[in-house]
């Protein structure tokens, strides 16, 4: 019989739902897993209203503190769904406790509070892990398969974009907007997965990042009344008073690999007529590879190799067959999968870690998690200084 593992979770929100799904789903279609997860614990403000979000996602209990929640013996690991500026107090409490510890994305509000986390983990030597759920696509994960196998060969350009539009002058103050609470705008939280995606995919490190823009369209937004689920647009509402925004809506940049790859990277919260496109191209020697999130269940793969009479895109379908990541947990051949399933496919992958055993696809924890930090820290200071900053410089 696996064992269990008694999870808390401080935050709720967007994410807190997502992470909650997560949990109560996993051990339902991953039944071999070596550890179950137990959703012992939430915690939220009192203005949350913890109490009830735990009633309607499953938690056995809440809190409105999450010290006494991570000093609790029967908590066996700490999951962190907070706004980013609240990341490093309780992943350094789980820490100190010596309790594995998991945060949503971007690692942290700043570099330094990443840094030290990262440092943390170090000396606790206990698992760490960062929710870049993007991984967990069984057309990500594939795409990280076949250019490890060597189905591109020699890596020579890379194209990454994450694309939305729901930050238009009508959007409010949100904390997203906000860079004591967030660190950095749509850099932190849109660039922040296509760089780990295509570090992920490439199994490659970025050495240097030149060419960077960073714009803030928006300067002034309306203090909100009333918040949306995770600091996103919808049901959001805002007063007549206006407040200063201090974070990026868009920001593009160049970057260099370490095995001699160029890449671009591009993230607007402006890109009209985009909900939530991101994805990437991968260009090598031997072939290509195409993803887009909002077709999610497809890989485009080009295979320059075969007869040029027969060559062209492939578009393969990464929910048919039990050969595709994940895929064998889920549905029969080709019953498409959604957003929240690759948050289910990281609970699966964490409770592996947790059981000691190897997880699909491997997993970023906080040292990894620095790396991309270090590299959005990188396009800040190339828009700031409008010069190349090589990856070394940054720490």
């Amino acid at each position: 019989m696996a064992k269990t593992c008694n999870v808390a979770l401080i935050g709720q929100g967007f994410m807190g739902r997502t992470h909650s799904n997560a949990y109560l789903k996993v051990s339902k279609f991953f039944t071999d897993l070596p550890v179950n997860p137990v959703m012992h614990t939430v915690f939220g403000m009192e203005n949350e209203n913890p109490q009830v979000f735990a009633s309607r996602w499953g938690w056995k209990n809440y809190s409105t503190d999450w010290k006494k929640v991570i000093a609790n013996e029967e908590i066996d690991f700490v999951d962190i769904v907070t706004p980013n500026h609240m990341h490093m107090p309780p992943a350094m409490a789980a820490l100190e406790a010596k309790k594995p510890v998991g945060t949503e994305k971007p690692i942290a509000g700043t570099l330094a509070d990443a840094r030290a986390m990262v440092e943390a983990a170090k000396k606790a030597k206990v698992p760490t892990f960062v929710w870049y759920n993007y991984r967990r696509c069984p057309a990500v994960a594939l795409a990280h398969q076949l250019v490890k196998a060597g189905k591109l060969g020699r890596i020579f350009h890379v194209r990454c974009v994450y694309l939305q539009d729901w930050g238009g002058p009508d959007t409010p103050l949100l904390w997203r907007f906000q860079k004591k609470l967030a660190g950095s705008g749509a850099h932190g939280d849109l660039n922040a997965h296509i760089v780990d995606m295509a570090r992920f995919v490439t199994g490659d490190d970025i050495v240097e990042v030149s060419g960077a823009v960073a714009e803030t369209f928006i300067k002034e937004r309306t203090i909100p009344t009333t918040g949306a689920a995770g600091g996103i647009a919808a049901g959001a509402k805002g007063s007549a008073k206006k407040g200063k925004v201090d974070v990026d809506d868009a920001v593009l940049f160049l970057a260099r690999f370490k095995k001699g790859a160029v890449a671009s990277f591009e993230c607007s919260r402006l890109a009209t007529g985009y909900k939530n496109q991101n994805g990437f191209e991968i260009h090598g020697e031997k072939g290509a590879l195409r993803f887009r999130f909002e077709n999610m269940n497809y890989l485009d793969y080009y295979d320059a190799t075969v007869d040029p009479k027969i060559q062209g895109w492939t578009s393969i379908i990464c929910t048919s067959g039990a050969n595709h990541p994940y895929v064998s947990a889920w549905w029969p051949d080709a019953h498409i999968l959604g957003y929240e399933h690759g948050f289910v496919n990281q609970a699966a992958d964490i409770m592996m870690v947790l059981g000691k055993k190897t997880p699909t696809v491997p997993l970023p924890d906080f040292a990894d998690a620095y790396e991309t930090q270090r590299v959005l820290e990188a396009a800040l200071l190339s828009a700031a200084n409008r010069t190349p900053i090589k990856i070394s410089e940054v720490k």
